[in-house]
Parts: structure tokens; sequence; C-alpha cells
């Protein structure tokens, strides 16, 4: 198979969703049931850190691992990278030593240069600009709830960050329609805009945006990276809460989801996150059982076991 990356939510087409999924719910059913998996037995997955990560870390490693590979951790900080080696080297050496790696950086246009010289298939841990691996969870959250999202709609209240550019890719892959409310100074950037104005509507007042929705999601208002603007942050976003009264609005039997990590108080209240209606937790393990199925997948190609 050729080599293939996955560095947005749009370098997958519908069916690959389609068969990955599939596949997730297989390798979940099965990480559940204890029974050992390992087609990537004697592969190894590298994983290049240059921001600080919980949930994308302990995610690919465990992942890799549970697959019968190996997992390597790099922190920029502690390798060449850190002193100036172009991204161009640094994808030559490292894709020529494993099978497969995993970047969390700052800038999209890093990962783009390391995977144009990379023999292995890279993905995208996180950057600036999209968030795919946690969008794809996010979406088989849902399914794995309340069924297809194709034709729902999906409130997204808060920054307009990689998040969001990732969840408005998604949109147009899966067919679903997203509802936009950003506090001023903080709204799209059309230069990170990829997907046509049919897919997604704009709103100035966040609470109208959750009404007849499907599912309502936010994120941190401080991302990392930005703290120095957190007291800027936190008053511009005032009223952009995710409270009772904003899923109130969304249809009776719509879910809550945030990436995590959450800032009770903050962007959510503590009634939403830890509600009936929160799949939070969901989101969090599901992280495993999708980039499983992708590491799979980049690796070997499909599977029918």
């Amino acid at each position: 198979m050729a080599i293939k990356h996955y560095l947005q939510v749009s370098d997958l087409t519908l069916d690959e969703y389609d068969y990955l999924m599939q596949r997730a719910r297989i390798i979940k059913d099965r990480f559940k049931k204890y029974e050992p998996y390992h087609p990537l037995l004697d592969r190894t997955l590298v994983m290049v850190f240059e921001k600080n990560s919980t949930r994308t870390r302990l995610s690919f490693e465990a992942g890799m691992h549970q697959l019968g590979g190996a997992a390597i951790y790099l922190n920029t900080r502690d390798s060449q990278l850190g002193r100036g080696e172009p991204v161009e080297d640094a994808g030559q050496v490292m894709s020529r030593m494993c099978d497969i790696i995993m970047i969390r950086t700052f800038e999209q246009e890093m990962i783009e240069k390391f995977a144009a010289n990379s023999r292995v298939p890279v993905i995208n841990g996180l950057t600036n600009q999209h968030h795919p691996c946690q969008v794809f969870a996010d979406v088989f959250t849902f399914i794995e709830h309340r069924g297809s999202i194709a034709g729902k709609k999906v409130a997204w209240i808060g920054d307009a960050n990689n998040m969001l550019y990732s969840w408005m890719q998604a949109a147009k892959v899966f067919g679903f329609h997203l509802h936009i409310s950003t506090p001023k100074g903080y709204d799209i950037d059309p230069a990170c805009v990829t997907v046509e104005a049919e897919h997604y509507t704009v709103f100035d007042n966040p609470s109208n945006a959750c009404v007849g929705v499907d599912a309502v999601n936010t994120d941190v208002w401080t991302s990392m990276g930005y703290e120095a603007e957190n007291q800027a942050r936190l008053k511009a976003f005032d009223g952009w809460i995710v409270d009772e009264a904003k899923m109130a609005r969304a249809n009776p039997d719509a879910i809550f989801m945030h990436c995590l990590p959450a800032h009770r108080g903050e962007e959510v209240s503590a009634g939403v996150i830890d509600g009936s209606q929160s799949v939070v937790w969901d989101e969090a393990e599901n992280r495993l059982h999708v980039q499983k199925a992708l590491l799979e997948y980049l690796v070997i190609g499909k599977v029918d076991n």
C-alpha cells in the first residue's frame, strides 16, 4: 500500500472512515474481552512531542503496545530537533528506523514538511491548526451513543481553534451540519477554512447556536501556547460557558462533548460535564480504540479479521 499520512480529517474518505469505525468497534470489543490482538508485532511507533500531553501520549503508547508493537517517546527538547536540526532531515532519518510516526507540535507546516520527507506514515497528534485524531474519536463516540451522525447538527461553542477546524472538515466528510459561535476577536480565520459554507452556520449568540442540535461541543478557552492571553480571553469569553440553560436549548437527547482537559466554571459548568448528557469519558477512552484502528490501517492496510 502506498504511504498514507493522517495530517487532517480530510485526508481520509468517508469509505475509509466507515472501515476504520468498524475496525475500531472490533478492536474495542477485543480490548474489553481481554483478547490479545497483535497485528503490529515487531513494528515501531515513534512519538515526537513538542507540546505537553496526557491523552495523546497515553492512547498512542498504550495502543501500540496492545497491538504488539513498540512505542518510542521523543521530546524535541531532548532530541536534535530541539537544537535546530532541519525538519526535513529529521523526517528522513526517523522514518528509516521505524514503521510509523506520530507528531504533536505547534505549526501544521512543520508536520507537513516532516511527512513530505518521511518513508513511513505520519499521524498528526495535534497542531495549532488541526486535531484530527480527537475529532475522529468524537465522531466515533457520537455514533456509539446516537447512531449515524449524517444529517445531524453539532454545535461548537468557544474559540476558533484546531478542534473547530477539524470539526468543520468532519462536517463535510460525514455529512452533518455545524453550528459555530465564537466570541468577537476569536472567530474563524478564513485561511484555515477548507470546507464550503453550506456545511456550517455562524451564530453571534452561543445560546442560539445550541437550538435543535444533537451534540454540543466546547474546549478550554486558553489552549496551549496562548497562556499569556488568559486574562483577556476570560473577559472576552464571558457568556460562552456551556451550562444547563444552553443544553436545554439543544434536542432532549443531545450529548455534551469536550476533548479535555476541562475547566469547570469556565467553558463548561460542572452540572453539564458531570451530568447525564456528558460523554467526555467515553471520548477520552475512544482515542485509544480509533487510533489503534488507524495505526493498523496505516501500517498494514485493510484486514478482515
